[in-house]
């Protein structure tokens, strides 16, 4: 291992997180890059499960003859159900573990598409809506056991990982997207296309799952050090931070996916195929740093590189809101879309530096960081019913500032450190 990469906080090279204990044979085994692969795959299906029934609302709302409004409603149970679960989510994979926690989550999930596709064919907006319910709590647990499991990974391959598994993830929206208006354009209904992505995301994580490495796994009665760890989780100082600077990112991260289309539409008086060019450029730019992002995290670091694409966002921002055309605009969502990219999963690391408790930290950062990109879009909303979208988007200035702020509780913890909440991070 390069010595320049293991020296920890007093080294200078911040990029990888320090193993909290010894590396043994079992990190250089094969089993190490098949969990790799496996939660790859499990990222990736996750994403799948989402983009695969988002891309097909048009079908809903019609179907269902809802209104905007009844449709916007329909929407907020997934994000309720995610709200709920998430609290929960880190208490739950650090009992069961997050090989368990996948699969039950995306057992949940695939039994929610099935019980929407069967609301949409019996036209049943409750069932719908409780199926929606039962997506969102999936979800939470998926996503943050898949964190977990992640995180792990990184730390026993001692390179970073985590921004590629969330570039599988955006992959994984684009395939169901993909998918879903490939089902459109032949004709396939709503209810055969979720059934069918139903089955393909329980069939994937079955077989990716016996793969994935046991992490957290728990002793027998210790329930009351579950709920301790997931309380105290929320009192650790570094945790929050960590929280704060996804909060930032996920604000920007969510605005950009409701209100950049439009802001490209009505705020420079385009076409919906330039917005939806510019959109897909935004996506196309965050799943594509993603996926280079770890050899620029290596070499100089989490928090130099955190702020560093902060400032870019801030710039891709600006050129959308004052860009003179659509053209520059366009360009200023690819810059958006760098600068977004990597807050999220650089989190959910230094959530999970240290195994003790990783899944209530990881629930924790998650939590936060969810719930920002579930309210950030309809408080840019609002103050874009008073000024317009396009000054509205300024809001955003804001969180990004806060990111930046919260940037240094990125750094590796200290290798003999084992209570983060001790450490007061230099910002």
């Amino acid at each position: 291992m390069d010595s320049r990469r293991s020296r920890g906080e007093s080294g200078g090279w911040q990029g990888w997180p320090v193993p909290t204990r010894p590396l043994d044979r079992r990190d250089t085994d094969p089993q190490v890059e098949r969990a790799r692969q496996a939660v790859a795959a499990v990222f990736a299906l996750n994403g799948l499960g989402l983009a695969t029934w988002l891309s097909r609302t048009p079908a809903v709302r019609d179907t269902l003859d809802l209104s905007a409004s009844g449709l916007g409603l329909l929407l907020v149970c997934l994000s309720i159900g995610a709200v709920l679960g998430l609290p929960s989510s880190g208490p739950v994979v650090h009992r069961i573990g997050p090989r368990r926690a996948v699969l039950g989550g995306a057992g949940l999930v695939s039994l929610g598409l099935v019980g929407l596709a069967a609301g949409l064919a019996t036209e049943l907006v409750a069932l719908a809506a409780a199926s929606l319910l039962l997506i969102g709590l999936g979800t939470s647990s998926w996503d943050v056991a898949m964190n977990v499991e992640g995180a792990e990974v990184e730390r026993r391959l001692a390179r970073t990982l985590m921004p590629r598994l969330h570039a599988g993830f955006s992959l994984g929206t684009v395939a169901g997207a993909l998918f879903g208006a490939g089902c459109a354009a032949t004709g396939v209904g709503a209810p055969a296309q979720l059934l069918v992505s139903a089955g393909m995301i329980a069939m994937g994580v079955l077989l990716a799952c016996p793969a994935l490495l046991r992490v957290d796994d728990p002793e027998p009665g210790t329930a009351g050090s579950v709920r301790s760890g997931a309380l105290g989780a929320w009192r650790e100082r570094r945790t929050l931070l960590v929280g704060l600077l996804v909060l930032g990112f996920a604000f920007t991260e969510g605005t950009a996916n409701d209100w950049l289309a439009i802001a490209l539409v009505d705020g420079h008086d385009s076409s919906e195929a330039v917005g939806a060019l510019g959109f897909g450029a935004f996506l196309a730019a965050m799943t594509l740093c993603r996926m280079v992002g770890g050899s620029a995290l290596e070499r100089f670091g989490r928090v130099l590189v955190l702020r560093a694409t902060a400032a870019l966002a801030v710039v891709g921002l600006l050129l959308v809101v004052a860009g003179p055309n659509a053209g520059v605009a366009a360009a200023g969502a690819m810059v958006w879309g760098v600068g977004a990219a990597l807050g999220f999963p650089v989190g959910m690391s230094a959530a999970a530096d240290q195994p003790d408790r990783s899944a209530a930290r990881v629930s924790v950062v998650a939590s936060i960081g969810y719930t920002a990109f579930l309210a950030g879009p309809p408080l840019v909303g609002f103050v874009a019913d008073q000024i317009g979208v396009r000054p509205a988007l300024l809001v955003l200035l804001v969180p990004l500032g806060l990111a930046v702020t919260a940037a240094g509780a990125t750094r590796t913890p200290p290798k003999a450190e084992s209570d983060v909440s001790t450490s007061a991070p230099t910002l």
